[in-house]
C-alpha cells in the first residue's frame, strides 16, 4: 500500500507531466489526470500550460530623435512543449522575461518618440517577434506583447503641451479666417441684390428697427435713408433756381419827382 502511494501522482488539467528516469527523459507526456511512477527511479516535473502574464520592469533608453523615455510592457506567453521548457533552458520564464527587456530597449533606441506615443501596435507586432523568435527552441510561444506606459521628461511634457495649444490657435485662427471670408462672399450678394431692388433695403430697415425696439431700449437712432435725401435734392425752392439775368432792375428818381429805370446791368 505504501508503495503504491509512493508512486501514484496527479497532473491537473491545466498542467503537463514530464518523467526523468534515472536523469534521462522519457519520451512519454503524461496528461491530466491519475499516473504512475517508479519509485526511486522515476521523478516527475510538472509543467504548467496556460498562459502566463509577465511584466517587463520600465526600462529607460535614447529614442532615434535623442529624447529620454521610460518605457514598460507585458508579454503574454504559454508553454506549448513541456519537454523542450524543461531540458533546453533553465528557467524559461527568467529566459523570457530577459528577452523582454532587452527587446524593449532595442526597440526604444530604433524607435521615433511619436512612434512610441501614437504607433503602438505596430511596435508591439515588432516586440513580439523578437521575443518569440528565441523563444520558439524553448518550447514557449508568445502569444501577445503590449506596450503599457511610455513616460517623458517633463521639460518634454510641456513643451509638448504648448505645441499643442499652438497647433489648435493656429486651426482656430484659420476657421474663424474661412468664416469671415464666406461672411463676406454672402454680404457682397446680399448687396448686390438690394443695390437692384432698393424695396429690398427698405424691407431690411424696417426689420432692423423691429429687432433694435425688442430689445426695449429707451432710445432708438434711425438713420436717414438715402433716397429721401436725394428727394429733397430734387424738391428744392424754384425761387433759389431763378437766373439773375431775370430780376427787376432798380428804379432812379428825377428832381421832378419822376422815376425812370435805371440804365446798365442790374445791380446783383
Amino acid at each position: 500500500m505504501a508503495g503504491v502511494l509512493a508512486s501514484a501522482r496527479v497532473v491537473k488539467q491545466y498542467e503537463r507531466g514530464i518523467v526523468f528516469r534515472l536523469g534521462r527523459l522519457r519520451s512519454e507526456i503524461r496528461n491530466p489526470g491519475f499516473t504512475m511512477i517508479v519509485p526511486l527511479v522515476d521523478r516527475l516535473r510538472k509543467v504548467n500550460m496556460q498562459i502566463v502574464t509577465l511584466p517587463v520592469p520600465a526600462q529607460e533608453g535614447i529614442t532615434r530623435d535623442n529624447v529620454t523615455v521610460r518605457v514598460d510592457a507585458v508579454v503574454y506567453f504559454k508553454v506549448v512543449d513541456p519537454a523542450e521548457a524543461i531540458v533546453q533552458v533553465e528557467d524559461y520564464r527568467f529566459a523570457v522575461s530577459q528577452m523582454a527587456q532587452t527587446s524593449l530597449r532595442s526597440i526604444i533606441g530604433k524607435s521615433d518618440l511619436d512612434d512610441l506615443l501614437s504607433n503602438r501596435e505596430k511596435l508591439n507586432q515588432g516586440l513580439e517577434l523578437m521575443i518569440d523568435s528565441p523563444a520558439v527552441g524553448w518550447g514557449v510561444h508568445i502569444d501577445r506583447v503590449e506596450i503599457k506606459d511610455v513616460s517623458l521628461p517633463e521639460t518634454m511634457k510641456r513643451s509638448m503641451a504648448r505645441q499643442a495649444e499652438a497647433d489648435r490657435e493656429r486651426r482656430a485662427r484659420v476657421i474663424n479666417a474661412d468664416a469671415e471670408l464666406q461672411a463676406s462672399r454672402k454680404l457682397a450678394e446680399a448687396a448686390t441684390q438690394m443695390a437692384d431692388t432698393p424695396s429690398a433695403l427698405q424691407l431690411r430697415l424696417l426689420q432692423t428697427v423691429m429687432a433694435v425696439a425688442a430689445e426695449k431700449n429707451s432710445t432708438l437712432v434711425l438713420p436717414i435713408p438715402v433716397e429721401l435725401l436725394r428727394f429733397l435734392e430734387k424738391g428744392a425752392s424754384p425761387a433759389d433756381q431763378e437766373p439773375a439775368g431775370e430780376r427787376p432792375r432798380p428804379l432812379d428818381t428825377r428832381a421832378d419827382g419822376t422815376r425812370q429805370e435805371r440804365s446798365g446791368p442790374a445791380a446783383a
